[in-house]
């Protein structure tokens, strides 16, 4: 996969809508990405059959509110720093990089890192979208370990955890973080090559490219969703998707506590002043429900998009007012198996209705 500067809309385009709701400020990491590019010129990004089985690879990301973003920026040197902390810790140099998730700013942390330091990144990710929580990845879901995990902010200040329990390095972590001022930056689960390319989801950076490519087409041909939802029937992930609803915002609910932006969003078709529609989150969309019945629920992405550009919103960016289109979009299968529910279905969430996947529902 080739990315140059003259990509990094539709790529952060692209990312944000796969981010469903959250993986960070789009925006952010698209400035991050081209300073980076104008600066070195270099960018090795591989697929994933190209890891050598014994390679030593790790995740990298921002961990936190995605709303503090907006007004805590990085500077930088973050992700390098917490890289070179962990290659001390492990006694030897790291081979690759990976996302831990698609979003607009956490597709782009990488990548950032790959340029600064000329480790390749791999084409692939954790989740082939966005969850709040570390241990809400593939490979956690199938028997890898967070631990050890670093972290560090602008400042430069670096914790180190170390946990048998991957739930447990979670929660120190959110700690930690509330602590760096709501976002952090992390290195974590330290992996062998063989077991990336068992569990992670393939080809998710070429995807999101691909994404905002679509969206731009339609744009000039006159309707962007068409474009999108043929361009997603032609992937292997998210073949599956659908318009669910056409209106505006008429309420929102979001607070930031606990190292997460939560709240609901609430909708009205145009014309009417009755909500018929609502979006629960956390940092990402969870569940869309109207009439009292669940149209969709994770795993599966619930996009909310512009209704007249298909132009990504981000829960941080959600207002009163917008004119929206939302869009149910199949998780990938690694997510929809009994392992990726347990970790990432609805009732990890505490969501207590079982998952069903949207294009079976009436």
């Amino acid at each position: 996969m080739k990315l140059q500067v003259k990509d990094l809309i539709n790529f952060s385009r692209g990312a944000a809508l796969l981010g469903t709701g959250g993986g960070g400020d789009p925006y952010i990491g698209r400035l991050m990405l081209e300073q980076a590019l104008l600066k070195t010129g270099k960018l090795n990004i591989i697929n994933l059959g190209e890891v050598a089985d014994d390679a030593l690879v790790v995740s990298v990301a921002m961990m936190g509110t995605p709303t503090v973003l907006v007004e805590k920026f990085p500077n930088g040197s973050e992700a390098e720093n917490c890289l070179r902390a962990m290659e001390d810790e492990l006694g030897r140099s790291i081979d690759a990089i990976i996302p831990a998730e698609i979003g607009g700013f956490n597709s782009a942390i990488p990548l950032v890192l790959s340029a600064q330091t000329g480790i390749p990144v791999i084409n692939a990710d954790g989740m082939g979208r966005a969850f709040p929580e570390l241990q809400m990845v593939t490979y956690s879901a199938y028997g890898g370990a967070i631990s050890p995990c670093v972290m560090t902010n602008e400042r430069g200040d670096v914790v180190t955890i170390k946990s048998t329990n991957n739930r447990t390095t979670e929660m120190l972590a959110r700690s930690v973080v509330m602590q760096m001022g709501g976002s952090a930056q992390i290195c974590c689960y330290p992996m062998e090559g063989r077991f990336i390319k068992k569990y992670a989801i393939a080809g998710t950076l070429d995807i999101a490219l691909g994404i905002g490519s679509a969206i731009s087409q339609g744009r000039a041909s006159g309707d962007p969703f068409e474009e999108l939802i043929s361009y997603l029937a032609s992937t292997e992930h998210y073949r599956h998707s659908k318009l669910l609803f056409d209106g505006k915002i008429v309420d929102l609910v979001r607070k930031t506590s606990g190292g997460f932006t939560t709240g609901t969003a609430s909708l009205s078709e145009l014309g009417a002043s009755e909500v018929s529609f609502e979006i629960v989150f956390q940092n990402e969309n969870l569940a869309v429900r109207s009439g009292g019945r669940t149209l969709a629920i994770v795993p599966d992405l619930i996009c909310i998009l512009d209704r007249e550009t298909a132009e990504p919103i981000t829960t941080e960016a959600l207002a009163y007012g917008q004119r929206v289109k939302v869009m149910a979009v199949s998780a990938p299968a690694l997510l929809r198996s009994d392992a990726g529910l347990q970790a990432f279905g609805p009732k990890a969430f505490g969501i207590d209705e079982p998952f069903r996947p949207f294009e079976s529902r009436e």
